[in-house]
């Protein structure tokens, strides 16, 4: 039988010699169901001894240790903060006093910023000339409030990044296929990001929304070269066998991470 992987690796990000960028499937842990078997998050129901054992089985197959990983604190919002070596460990082997973002950015080497999935979409981002990397986790809600592009107006205000050297990933996510959402929702993208008309199409009295096609206008409005956009075109909704998915799994899931990190 074959074994499945732990993570899967990201397109355009796996082509850089010092960048580890992966996203995890549900497979390798030893969280019970239906946090089965690799669930991430401290917040579900899970016992948190299966999610230090799992977070220590990821660790020891990346090398990547623990106390170098910096997790995120998400609230669904707009925040990116930047972080570095003093932020090492926070949320996992240390307290987190961060504060609530969902976004991390650093221009440290060897530190692993973490974010937390069951659905939304990961961003990686990578300036390969300032080597500076950021890692956002955009909702629904988040990327109404355009969060990606936030990110790259920090990198560049922070660290001097130029929008044109900066290479951005799209993550596994609920593809447009399975993201139906309702009028209200619809007026809110439509209001806040009015080219999102162009990425929601009717369905059933409802709508489709294509959370990969509206990040990545945001991100061209950004400066952001088309060309240097990859998205991994994967839905985690489709694939609920191999990834943790909120409506696949009816609201019973565990959660998957996104990990970005510069190597020396």
């Amino acid at each position: 039988m074959d074994v499945l992987p732990m993570w899967v690796n990201i397109p355009g990000m796996d082509e850089e010699e010092n960048i580890r960028a992966i996203f995890t499937t549900r497979h390798g842990g030893v969280s019970d169901a239906p946090y089965d078997t690799l669930n991430f998050s401290f917040q579900r129901k899970d016992r948190k001894e299966n999610v230090l054992e799992n977070f220590r089985r990821l660790s020891e197959k990346t090398g990547i240790p623990m106390d170098r990983m910096v997790l995120s604190k998400q609230v669904h919002g707009s925040t990116v903060s930047v972080v570095d070596e003093r932020h090492c460990g926070m949320g996992l082997t240390r307290e987190h006093t961060l504060g609530d973002t969902d976004g991390l950015i650093t221009a440290s080497k060897g530190v692993a910023l973490v974010t937390f999935y069951a659905d939304c979409t990961p961003v990686y981002l990578y300036d390969k000339k300032e080597h500076v990397i950021g890692l956002v986790h955009s909702g629904w809600r988040s990327t109404i409030e355009n969060i990606s592009a936030r990110a790259v107006i920090k990198m560049k205000n922070r660290f001097n990044c130029k929008a044109g050297n900066i290479i951005a990933a799209i993550g596994p996510h609920i593809n447009e296929c399975c993201f139906e959402i309702g009028n209200e929702v619809y007026r809110e993208f439509t209001s806040r990001l009015p080219f999102s008309r162009d990425m929601i199409t009717p369905f059933g009295g409802k709508w489709k929304a294509d959370l990969s096609g509206i990040i990545t206008r945001s991100l061209i409005q950004e400066g952001i070269n088309e060309s240097n956009i990859h998205d991994i075109k994967r839905c985690t909704v489709c694939e609920k066998e191999l990834f943790f998915s909120h409506r696949g799994g009816k609201g019973n899931s565990g959660t998957a991470i996104a990990l970005l990190m510069m190597v020396d």
